[in-house]
């Protein structure tokens, strides 16, 4: 049984407070490399040992150089420097014959899980050091006392060995062999190492895992529409480099302002999951190219009513021919003018589909005048579809064939009635504070070629806008901890604005965190900057700033992140690394900015 603390002489005192002041250092740290860092320089300082590795076991059975220092020669590789060190990692077995390979030390002590204190390394046979003294001779240094410590983890896995080299005489500055009795201390630092760098590992190995199904579903996301394109990956990049310039910021209202590591990876899987949502969201909204596009273009099926009536009029042309009620050229001249009127009538609402124009009052007043002409259906339209649109005919009693029909129309089957109204209506358990079509949607002939502007009913819009809200609702559902626990607001802020108008909570700048306003502005300029959208025009700088400008106006994004954006010069970096060289164009931030 281990003496108390109390009784323990002063030098093992000293020692037992050594090891946990270590244990807790190693414990706290996060970091990987610095970890790492913090095990070699701790057990180099305890043996006053010149020079040190740190060796990892690979997933492929390798021992992989992670830590390389010589204090006497400023040698400092691997780990935090950004240096890569130069040597292949050593085989743990025989490449040919898949023998446990001895002869390395490292490797021994790995395959053995013992340590192994070399007095001098040039006067022993037991181990081949062929490698160290082609070190030795490029640097002009000679390697003497070896100290080889295996990290071993809780099930008794070697995953990790540390190599101390040279241990000095704390008086005279000589190298001498590793004492003895220093190797317990060093085995036991080796234990905790163990253990810090274990869950070290594990914590990196489970957020690799969550970076890649985040990053899985963003790239799902910007797949499934070609509308979206890289959206979902270049917004993580700008929200980074806005925070960052965030934290750097001498200004008043960024004084207090910084992020941790963690909170800065709370921003980054913010930013990633931003548009999650999008995955419920239907691509025949999104993609909806012309007024009468739902998962088909029902352009279609009006055009073959208009065939009907061709039809119809040449068979009332040879019947009246037929029967002799009129001579043969004014019949004739009749179905011309009739054929021609229909030819006209439909490349007037072909047009109108496209919805390139303002809808004026004339045209839709021409629509429903449109609405008026009649054609005759003969088939049961009851008979071969889905049971959700027979469920939606059957709200009317039917109609027995033949029966005459609207050539445009907008029919109770058109509405799909909403059935999730609980989500978005009033105390509604996330927030939202929204007004709610309705109907989830409405696929009315004449209610969609009378849309105002563009190709989307006020239904589409909501559904389109829908995204933030599954967004909110998902990430709701994630059991997020505690140091990701603002991920979801950042990824939902991103169509609030400064003034309570914007959507689904209508927040203002006092109710959101600068994260949360900077991917209001990370969210617009990747947008406006885009190249890969099929469905615009990819805009220059100058034209994208400007945009940007009259939205800090309107106040739909923070004038202080605006500011921040230009001054720091984050908008040209990000274009530089994103833009077209033609969209780079010359931008006077002076326009934009207080001087």
């Amino acid at each position: 049984m281990a003496a108390p603390l109390e009784k323990l002489n002063g030098e093992d005192a000293k020692i037992f407070n050594k090891l946990i002041e270590i244990a807790t250092a190693l414990s706290a740290e996060l970091n990987h490399n610095r970890l790492m860092e913090k095990i070699l320089s701790e057990a180099q300082g305890i043996c006053m040992a010149d020079g040190g590795t740190l060796y990892l076991r690979t997933d492929d059975n390798k021992l992989k150089f992670s830590i390389m220092r010589t204090v006497s020669k400023g040698i400092a590789i691997g780990g935090e420097s950004g240096t890569e060190i130069p040597f292949p990692p050593l085989n743990l077995h025989d490449p040919e014959t898949n023998n446990p390979n001895l002869n390395n030390v490292a490797s021994y002590v790995a395959h053995t899980k013992k340590s192994v204190n070399i007095p001098d390394v040039y006067k022993t046979k037991d181990f081949d050091f062929s490698g160290t003294k082609e070190f030795d001779k490029g640097n002009g240094y000679r390697s003497k006392s070896f100290l080889t410590v295996p990290l071993v983890n809780h099930v008794g896995n070697t995953i990790g060995v540390m190599q101390l080299i040279n241990a000095q005489d704390p008086e005279t500055n000589q190298i001498i062999p590793f004492s003895t009795e220093i190797m317990p201390l060093i085995e036991a630092l080796s234990s905790l190492a163990a253990v810090a760098l274990e869950k070290q590992i594990l914590l990196d190995a489970q957020r690799a895992l969550l970076d890649s199904f985040i990053e899985l579903v963003a790239g799902a996301i910007d797949a499934k529409s070609h509308y979206t394109g890289n959206h979902c990956q270049r917004v993580p990049v700008l929200a980074k480099m806005l925070a960052e310039a965030a934290c750097d910021s001498t200004e008043p209202i960024f004084k207090d302002f910084n992020l941790t590591e963690e909170e800065k990876y709370e921003l980054h899987i913010g930013a990633w999951l931003h548009d999650c949502g999008k995955v419920t969201t239907p691509e025949y909204v999104v993609d909806k190219a012309t007024k009468l596009e739902a998962i088909y273009d029902r352009i279609h099926e009006i055009r073959m009513r208009f065939e009907v009536l061709k039809r119809d009029a040449a068979i009332e042309c040879l019947e009246a021919l037929i029967k002799g009620e009129e001579d043969e050229a004014a019949l004739r001249k009749k179905l011309d003018e009739r054929l021609k009127q229909l030819d006209n009538d439909f490349a007037f609402i072909a047009e109108t589909n496209i919805g390139g124009e303002f809808m004026s009052p004339e045209k839709v007043e021409k629509i429903n005048k449109l609405a008026e002409v009649k054609w005759t259906r003969t088939l049961d339209d009851r008979i071969g579809i889905s049971q959700d649109e027979l469920n939606r005919k059957n709200r009317n009693p039917k109609k027995e064939p033949p029966v005459e029909e609207s050539l445009l129309s907008d029919r109770d089957e058109h509405i799909f009635l909403r059935t999730d109204a609980a989500k978005y209506g009033e105390n509604n358990p996330h927030g939202f504070k929204l007004d709610v079509p309705e109907h989830e949607y409405n696929r009315g002939e004449i209610y969609n070629l009378c849309i105002p502007n563009g190709t989307l009913t006020k239904e589409d819009y909501f559904k389109i806008k829908d995204h933030i809200m599954q967004t909110i609702i998902m990430l709701e559902k994630l059991p997020f901890p505690k140091h990701l626990a603002r991920a979801p607001e950042y990824a939902s802020g991103h169509h609030e604005n400064m003034i309570n108008t914007g959507y689904p909570k209508k927040l203002g700048k006092g109710d959101m965190t600068i994260p949360a306003r900077i991917m209001a502005i990370a969210d617009i300029f990747e947008a406006l900057t885009a190249a890969d959208r099929p469905y615009k025009k990819a805009k220059k700088l100058s034209e994208s700033i400007k945009i940007l400008s009259s939205m800090k106006k309107d106040q739909h994004i923070d004038p202080d992140i605006f500011e921040l954006f230009l001054k720091s010069g984050v908008y040209k970096t990000y274009a530089e690394k994103f833009l077209k060289p033609e969209q780079i164009d010359g931008v006077d931030i002076s326009k934009y900015v207080d001087s």
